[in-house]
C-alpha cells in the first residue's frame, strides 16, 4: 500500500520480494495491525475490510504496508503463522495447541473455545475513563470463529500461563514434559532481525491502545517471537530477557539469565495503561528484590 489517490481509493503495487516464514515470525513481513496504523485503519474503512479480531477470513485480504524485510512492525503476521501451522499439521489451532501444549503442560483452562462453566469465570473487562475510574463492559472473542488466531484470542488463567512460562524458563521442559527442544528455545530468544530495531508502536485507536515502547531510548530486538531487551531492564530483569504483552493489559517476561519469570494479568483497555504499567514495574522490582537478585 503506497497511500490513497485523490478519490480516497488505496494505491497498491506488487511487493518487491516474497514473504518468508521468518518474516512472519519476526514481524518484518509488512503486515500491520489497524490499532497502530492510521493507513491501515483508513484502508479498512474505505474497503469495508473486517478487522482481524472479527475472526472472519476476509480480514486476511488486506495489503502489506511495507516490503518484506524492510522494517519491524507488530501486526497480523502471527495470525498468518497460525494458518500455516494448520495447513502443515492438518489440524485446527484449537486441537493442535491442546494436544501439543495445553494438555502436556496441564493447562486445563486454556484454549480458544470455552465451556459454560469457564464462561462464568471469565474476568470482567473494563475501560479506563478520563477521570481514571474503570467502567465495566462486555467483551468476548467470538465463539463461532471462521479461524483461530495465531497471534491472540485464546483464553487462559494466570495459573495456566505460568506453567507455559516456566516451561520456557526451563528451555522447553516442565515436570518432565518437553514441548520444545532446548536449541529451539535458544533460537527463539536470539536477535532474529539483524540491524533492524523494534520501534515504538504509535496508536491509531486510542480507545484500544496507547502508544507504547517497552524500552524507550534503548535498542531492542525481536526473536521468534519475543521482544528482547539488549540492556538490563529498569526493574531487575537481565539483558537478553524476552517479553511481550496482550491487548487487555496482560504482561509477561522470561529472564533466562537470572532464571526468573513473571506475569501480570488484567482485563483493562486501552493497552499500556499508565497505572497497570507502573504496577508491573513495582511487581517486577519487588520480585527481584525478594529473590535477592536485584
Amino acid at each position: 500500500m503506497e497511500g490513497f489517490d485523490a478519490n480516497g481509493a488505496p494505491r497498491l503495487r506488487p511487493a518487491k520480494r516474497p514473504i518468508t516464514v521468518r518474516n512472519l515470525l519476526t514481524h518484518t513481513s509488512g503486515f500491520t495491525y489497524a490499532n497502530w496504523s492510521e493507513a491501515f485503519t483508513r484502508y479498512e474503512k474505505v474497503t469495508g475490510l473486517p478487522d482481524i479480531t472479527s475472526l472472519q477470513n476476509r480480514a486476511f485480504d488486506g495489503p502489506l504496508e511495507f516490503d518484506p524485510g524492510d522494517r519491524w512492525e507488530y501486526g497480523i503476521s502471527m495470525d498468518w503463522v497460525g494458518k500455516i501451522v494448520e495447513q502443515v499439521t492438518d489440524q485446527s489451532l484449537e486441537v493442535y495447541f491442546r494436544e501439543n501444549i495445553f494438555q502436556p503442560l496441564g493447562m486445563k483452562d486454556s484454549g480458544f473455545l470455552i465451556g459454560s462453566e469457564q464462561r462464568r469465570r471469565v474476568a470482567t473487562c473494563a475501560s479506563r475513563q478520563p477521570n481514571g475510574s474503570l467502567k465495566p463492559e462486555a467483551f468476548e472473542m467470538p465463539q463461532r470463529p471462521e479461524f483461530f488466531m495465531g497471534g491472540g484470542g485464546a483464553f487462559s488463567t494466570p495459573h495456566d500461563y505460568m506453567r507455559l512460562l516456566r516451561a520456557l524458563l526451563n528451555g522447553g521442559t516442565l515436570d518432565g514434559v518437553q514441548i520444545l527442544r532446548p536449541e529451539t528455545f535458544v533460537s527463539m530468544r536470539q536477535n532474529q532481525i539483524g540491524a533492524l530495531d523494534v520501534q515504538e508502536m504509535r496508536t491509531a485507536a486510542p480507545e484500544w491502545s496507547n502508544s507504547f515502547d517497552q524500552f524507550p531510548g534503548q535498542h531492542h530486538k525481536w526473536g521468534l517471537s519475543f521482544d528482547i531487551n539488549g540492556q538490563p531492564g529498569p526493574h531487575g530483569r537481565a539483558a537478553g530477557s524476552i517479553s511481550w504483552a496482550g491487548l487487555l493489559n496482560c504482561y509477561f517476561w522470561v529472564d533466562p539469565i537470572k532464571k526468573v519469570t513473571g506475569a501480570l494479568f488484567t482485563q483493562i483497555r486501552p493497552f499500556y495503561d499508565d497505572r497497570v504499567v507502573s504496577l508491573y514495574g513495582v511487581f517486577e522490582s519487588g520480585l527481584y528484590q525478594g529473590l535477592d537478585l536485584a
